[in-house]
């Protein structure tokens, strides 16, 4: 299906008028009604987002998780029953930056719901996505250059901001624990104005789960600050994170999507990086074919480990799959 079919099925979904739906308008201030004990309809776009609705909804919300199981969000675009669903929904909650492409025809096309930006409040890094693999350092970056994580709750509208203030830059804000932090934040936000019968709840949530991550950014900063700095991912994807705990990443794959080429210069630069640097542990994913990965490390007399992303679904929550990078990234840098 072409990209002009598509935009058409969207514009036909949206134009008719759906009896049984009521579509909030843009104004931030329009509250939920909380009749007849109905909860907040909250769709995610991806795993991450899905998990921290939840945690912060809890049974005040029905958050469905939009990108089925198994699928890259990269790779997703909306089915006409997808567009449907969301029409229905109170709320949906994107990571924004670009990273859910098909907003912009959601909007362009009419669409009135509100879509909550989770980025909103955090300072977004340059793409990568015009540099040569193996030739830049994302560690380079000040890790105080964010605001993410030092503002009270209610001091802004975050979570209601509009995402095409963010429609450029790396997306992949969440693996930094942090920046997560800020999106939680963000979510709980925008419940409260929606549901405000229930913003103490969704707060006292969102300030509980923040405890949970300010443990796991003092373990992951604690635990990596006597270790080497660099370390080779897959694709551009911990760029964040790198700033965070002042490491350099390298990267396989020089874009922010782990579908980039992979050319010959490509694996000899990043076997140079690794014998210059002393790397003898190569970083793959779980979704990708580990045969690049596993060249790189033949080559230097070394091993593939996995660095996830967190991008599909999985059995383990954002912590503890967190905490398997952080013993993944020990096992290479200390």
């Amino acid at each position: 299906m072409n990209t002009q079919t598509k935009m058409a099925i969207i514009a036909i979904i949206i134009v008719i008028p759906l009896t049984s739906v009521f579509v909030y308008g843009t104004n931030t201030n329009q509250q939920f009604s909380n009749d007849n004990n109905s909860k907040l309809e909250v769709i995610s776009s991806f795993n991450p987002l899905h998990e921290f609705s939840q945690i912060v909804g809890q049974e005040k919300v029905d958050a469905t998780l939009l990108v089925p199981i198994g699928v890259e969000p990269h790779d997703w675009e909306p089915t006409i029953k997808d567009v449907q669903q969301m029409q229905k929904s109170d709320l949906i909650i994107i990571n924004g930056i670009g990273f859910e492409n098909w907003v912009d025809d959601l909007r362009e096309n009419g669409f009135q719901g509100i879509i909550v930006d989770t980025s909103n409040g955090i300072v977004i890094l340059e793409s990568k996505n015009d540099h040569e693999s193996g030739d830049h350092e994302s560690g380079d970056h000040e890790s105080g250059d964010h605001e993410s994580g030092d503002h009270e709750s209610g001091d802004h509208e975050s979570g209601d901001h509009e995402s095409g203030d963010h429609e450029s830059g790396d997306p992949h804000i969440w693996l930094n624990p942090v920046h997560a932090k800020k999106q939680v934040e963000n979510i709980a936000i925008a419940f409260s104005n929606s549901d405000p019968e229930n913003a103490e709840f969704y707060h006292k949530n969102a300030i509980k789960y923040a405890a949970q991550l300010d443990l796991l950014d003092t373990k992951i900063r604690n635990e990596l600050s006597n270790c080497n700095n660099d370390f080779i991912a897959f694709h551009d994807s911990f760029s964040y994170f790198a700033n965070e705990y002042n490491l350099n990443q390298h990267t396989i794959i020089a874009t922010n999507d782990s579908h980039g080429e992979v050319t010959a210069k490509t694996l000899q630069n990043i076997i140079s990086t690794a014998r210059e640097l002393n790397i003898n542990i190569i970083f793959s994913e779980e979704t990708v074919n580990t045969k690049t990965s596993q060249i790189i490390a033949n080559e230097i007399g070394g091993k593939v480990l996995v660095l996830s992303p967190l991008e599909i679904v999985s059995a383990d929550n954002y912590i503890s799959k967190m905490t398997q990078n952080l013993e993944n990234l020990k096992e290479a840098l200390c």
